[in-house]
């Protein structure tokens, strides 16, 4: 067991580097988690049987076929363990980015992931949006996107950001798996050196660290929520 304990040279290099990895693949990850998962969450609502989707090209079958098939894809990127949908998709992972190792190749099964998580916390969100106000849109000549940017998601954003703060913690919690297998990051400096080595110095900070970006993340998602109610 190493008994060197807090050499502050020797750990802050270290942690410096984990901490940019952990910021290279989350940032990745959830700047794409954001777009693609606006635009999912959107179709999810937009294509029910009352949403303004409800009959893409005239057709409601079509619109329904729509709805199940996202639904079915959505569910089944809920339901996959991160550490397996990781394994599933080194492939496709090495396709993009040429190499399934690094914070870079991590934030592609991180993305994989949060998708269906962040888009089904948007449709939820969305779901709450009172129905008269796209009626009233509706009513007086409002295009479908106006609806969708102007009414849907202007008055859902307070539960958008909500949920935006939870698939943060998501993503740091699948970042410190995505450790295990070579991406770096936090995580892996405390399996690393906390666990493996038995230096429990690591493991302390990092586990602070992470307690503290979560405490932090949480106060400004519910700070800017709160602003954004109209409540």
């Amino acid at each position: 067991m190493n008994q060197e304990r807090w050499d502050w040279n020797t750990m802050i290099p270290v942690l410096v580097k984990a901490i940019t990895d952990t910021a290279t693949m989350v940032g990745l990850a959830l700047g794409f988690t954001i777009i693609f998962g606006l635009i999912v969450g959107v179709l999810l609502v937009s294509t029910d049987d009352d949403g303004i989707l409800a009959a893409p090209f005239g057709s409601r079958r079509l619109g329904r076929a729509l709805h199940a098939v996202i639904g079915f894809l959505v569910n089944i990127g809920r339901s996959l363990p991160f550490i397996i949908l990781m394994v599933l998709i080194i492939p496709f992972t090495k396709l993009l980015v040429g190499t399934f190792i690094g914070p870079i190749a991590a934030a592609v099964p991180l993305t994989v992931a949060a998708i269906p998580f962040f888009a089904r916390l948007v449709e939820i969100a969305l779901r709450e949006v009172d129905h008269g106000l796209v009626e009233a849109a509706k009513s007086l000549g409002a295009s479908k996107l106006t609806i969708v940017w102007k009414v849907l998601l202007a008055e859902g954003r307070p539960s958008i950001v909500l949920g935006l703060s939870t698939s943060v913690i998501s993503l740091l919690n699948y970042s410190a798996i995505a450790g295990l297998i070579g991406a770096g990051g936090i995580g892996d400096i405390a399996i690393r050196y906390g666990y493996q080595r038995y230096q429990e110095d690591y493991l302390l900070i990092t586990t602070l660290m992470l307690i503290v970006i979560v405490q932090v993340v949480q106060l400004v998602a519910s700070g800017v929520a709160k602003k954004l109610s109209h409540r």
